[in-house]
């Protein structure tokens, strides 16, 4: 008898590959987003200025989302920060 035709049985649990999450949520998702879409907007020369008290993880896990979602899109973004603010704007091309 071949070893290979004795099935051993399952591990896990199962699922229509259809059903299956396809994106990352992350924590920070909502804020990237709005930020995302104020950089749309902006005029050249002009900077977003968001107030680090609304950033509940922190600036630098807010920063690192920012950082991929804009590599993913393809965006030259730019941020600074001071004690109250994070401060975001398109780079010129």
């Amino acid at each position: 008898m071949n070893p290979r035709s004795q099935k051993s049985p399952m591990n896990f649990r199962t699922m229509s590959q259809i059903d299956v999450p396809q994106g990352r949520n992350g924590k920070h998702k909502e804020l990237v987003t709005k930020i995302l879409s104020d950089l749309d907007q902006l005029k050249e020369g002009v900077a977003l200025k968001v107030p680090l008290a609304e950033l509940a993880e922190g600036k630098e896990k807010v920063r690192a989302a920012l950082n991929r979602a804009t590599h993913k899109g393809a965006r030259n973004v730019a941020t600074a920060t001071d004690v109250n603010y994070l401060y975001v704007w398109n780079r010129k091309q």
